[in-house]
């Protein structure tokens, strides 16, 4: 019975420690987008950003409210015609530092403040179940910024924020 307790903390204590060491590796990438939000450097910018991916969840997001809308049938189906072409036109226009400038400064990045440590900012990434990682604003606050690791840089690939909080620039 004690073996059994003991080896399902085990367990636990490794399971939290892969957690843990995901969302520090992950922290150096957010960090390293979020300043280059707030400096407006668009180079590490597109590092650090999965365009395409991106670009892929803001056709979904119009495609489920085409679904939640009480439109004619037939609009509907000419946004559904038409969505990979706006998702395209959007992405271009609001995957840039100056758009997503008012999310960095709802996490804390403005020029004024110090920036957070690594270990700062590791606390506010969630572990998503697909091995994913999630930006809150407060430790069991709601995802706004989702990011996925590809060849060993965690880039951002998914935005569960309203829209209207990026301004294109």
């Amino acid at each position: 019975m004690i073996l059994r307790r003991l080896l399902a903390l085990a367990a636990v204590l490794t399971l939290t420690a892969c957690a843990t060491a995901q969302r520090l590796d992950a922290a150096n990438d957010v960090h390293a987008l979020l300043v280059a939000i707030r400096d407006g450097d668009r180079t590490t910018f597109d590092a650090h950003v999965d365009r395409e991916a991106l670009k892929r969840d803001f056709e979904a997001r119009m495609a489920k409210e085409l679904d939640r809308s009480d439109v004619d049938p037939r609009l509907k189906e000419l946004g559904r015609l038409l969505s990979p072409t706006i998702a395209n036109m959007a992405g271009d226009s609001l995957l840039t530092p100056t758009a997503f400038r008012q999310v960095a400064e709802y996490y804390g990045y403005e020029p004024s403040q110090p920036l957070p440590g690594r270990v700062a900012i590791a606390s506010s990434l969630k572990p998503m179940p697909d091995g994913r990682v999630c930006a809150t604003r407060k430790k069991d606050g709601p995802c706004l910024l989702i990011f996925t690791e590809t060849e060993g840089k965690w880039r951002l690939s998914g935005f569960e924020g309203d829209l209207s909080e990026l301004k294109g620039g």
